[in-house]
């Protein structure tokens, strides 16, 4: 039998996880922004935020609905802190100088994608989910196999998701329009980093797959 990392997803063995879609960094007048003014804000973050608020959190947006109607897990993991100092952080987030504190506002996911239910939020005080949470031991006690992630930023904690899922048995799906960085030249050079590790597909040709 051929390996491949090219496989359909069989939605009874499968998860929907968004990475850091936030207050904190995907708001306007989230945390990690609230040291730029209106005008460095736009300098610095305009495209970003136009990209955003077009395409990216609208393909979020059709992947959960679609996802839920196929019975498909839907998780999400915010950066925040166990603490309300961030005593519990990583070095490197202390490092980095933020805290998102237990229970703050940014620690929220963004409106526009808010769980419903029971649906599985996991606080990370790290860049990878899998190092500073238990979302391998919940994965396994689903039973998922195959991993479909999305969210931000695409070069940094959403790569380290990424090799360390891959790393640890899963079958990858990145969406890559669902995945979104802070310049056009970051996205494009961290989509064709990560491709080795996954197997990358749009919204659209994720949603024709489901059905």
């Amino acid at each position: 039998m051929t390996l491949t990392r090219d496989v359909p997803l069989d939605p009874s063995v499968s998860a929907l996880l968004f990475v850091d879609v936030q207050n904190f960094s995907c708001n306007r007048k989230g945390g990690e922004f609230s040291h730029l003014s209106e005008q460095e804000l736009e300098a610095q973050c305009g495209w970003f935020f136009e990209k955003l608020e077009a395409e990216t959190v609208p393909n979020m947006q059709a992947l959960q609905a679609k996802c839920r109607e196929k019975g498909i897990e839907v998780m999400y993991t915010t950066i925040e802190s166990l603490t309300l100092d961030g005593r519990d952080r990583s070095l490197d987030y202390k490092i980095t100088g933020f805290n998102v504190p237990k229970g703050s506002w940014d620690g929220k996911v963004i409106d526009e994608i808010a769980p419903v239910g029971d649906e599985i939020v996991l606080p990370k005080s790290s860049s990878s989910v899998f190092i500073s949470t238990h979302i391998d031991y919940i994965l396994r006690n689903l039973g998922v196999k195959q991993l479909v992630i999305c969210g931000m930023l695409t070069d940094q904690c959403v790569e380290s998701a990424v090799r360390d899922a891959c790393d640890l048995g899963y079958l990858v799906t990145e969406v890559t329009d669902a995945c979104l960085t802070i310049t056009p030249e970051r996205q494009e050079n961290s989509l064709k980093a990560i491709k080795g590790y996954c197997r990358q597909v749009t919204t659209a040709q994720l949603l024709a797959e489901l059905g």
